[in-house]
């Protein structure tokens, strides 16, 4: 292999970005302050209908004090996918309460509603889906349940910056929802996360379990954590926020690209109403080719892949405990079959010959 590498992912940094860290910086307000103001309002007009976001230090934080600003704790259980990355679990697990794992559905990778339904007890709160790769779950069926049996509904939207279902917003849903910034995702603030809430109750809770119970100087109100995003964390993420939509569309170009022309591999399908942000391209092969193919084309054909998840959440050490005493069947034969192959907005036309090319002769070396 003589060509250079082509990454699994690619975080985008401009000049544009850097201005506006080196105007924070001259400034001499550094911590949280008006960037971060401005950052929490233009998220909330471009990506989710106007709710209140508030801005924290990361993806997993955001999850974490939403789900204690909306009261759970020890003796509740929440449902959630395995087919995730572990912060969704570790959230919950972090607040004192038990993450009950479910199945989820083959096509979206997103919660199965049947399976939600099969998984409440006496002690369920709430259900959190994960929009996995950028696609919506299936938040009609989740809702019908979460409606049948009083449940509150949370929504990890980390990877769906923009993806919307019959013209709704992800992270429109939930009581709260969160997005990730981490330097992988959609866009980035560099770290941190935002929590979209449905109610100022549920914000100003947010806030003070942000700025360690506090909303005024040593008036603190609740025992609370130190999570705040920066204003140099901010400033980026408001000039990412700006090129957001055009590198949602390339993103989306490129995935129409590789449905087309990828052959001997399946293609993730998109659910009628459904828009994908494409986080992840994540084709599935047949589970005994997997892990060649992933070697071959890096070794071969030089195209980072990345396998998300190769583990499911309950069979991790860390959480294994909370593992279902049935099989999660969809769960598992994901977690053998998937890869995500390049999707980011800097893939290059030639780039995006090289990995179709890559890809059909490695899945037709299987054959």
């Amino acid at each position: 292999m003589n060509q250079p590498m082509i990454p699994a992912a690619k975080p985008m940094i401009g000049e544009e970005e850097r201005a506006a860290v080196d105007a924070v910086l001259r400034s001499g307000m550094v911590a949280q302050g008006p960037e971060v103001a401005a950052f929490e309002e233009e998220f909330a007009a471009q990506l989710v209908d106007g709710r209140r976001c508030q801005a924290v230090s990361s993806g997993t934080a955001g999850l974490h004090v939403g789900l204690l600003a909306c009261g759970i704790g020890p003796g509740d259980e929440v449902i959630v996918p395995s087919f995730t990355f572990a912060a969704t679990a570790n959230s919950v697990a972090l607040t004192g309460a038990v993450p009950v794992f479910a199945d989820i559905e083959p096509d979206s990778f997103g919660l199965s509603a049947q399976a939600v339904r099969a998984a409440v007890t006496e002690r369920t709160r709430a259900v959190m889906p994960v929009h996995l790769y950028g696609h919506p779950a299936d938040m009609d069926g989740i809702a019908a349940v979460a409606e049948e049996h009083g449940l509150a509904i949370f929504e990890d939207a980390a990877q769906a910056h923009g993806a919307s279902l019959d013209g709704r917003q992800v992270g429109t849903w939930g009581r709260f929802a969160m997005f990730s910034l981490y330097p992988t995702k959609n866009m980035t603030s560099g770290e941190g996360g935002m929590v979209a809430c449905a109610d100022e109750d549920i914000a100003r809770m947010v806030r003070l379990l942000r700025n360690q119970g506090m909303e005024r100087h040593y008036a603190n109100e609740v025992v609370g954590l130190n999570v705040r995003m920066t204003d140099i964390h901010a400033a980026i993420g408001r000039v990412q926020l700006a090129k957001l939509d055009a590198w949602t569309a390339q993103r989306q170009a490129n995935a129409a690209f590789f449905d087309e022309h990828l052959r001997g591999v399946v293609t993730p399908p998109v659910k009628p109403g459904a828009v994908h942000v494409y986080h992840q391209y994540t084709i599935r092969v047949d589970a005994a080719e997997r892990d060649r193919m992933v070697t071959a084309l890096r070794e071969e054909h030089g195209v980072g892949t990345g396998v998300y998840y190769p583990t499911p959440n309950h069979k991790l050490s860390s959480l294994a405990r909370y593992a279902p005493a049935h099989e999660l069947v969809e769960t598992d034969r994901a977690a053998t079959e998937v890869i995500s192959l390049p999707v980011y907005p800097a893939l290059s036309p030639e780039h995006r010959e090289r990995v179709v090319t890559a890809v059909n002769a490695v899945a037709g070396a299987g054959a």
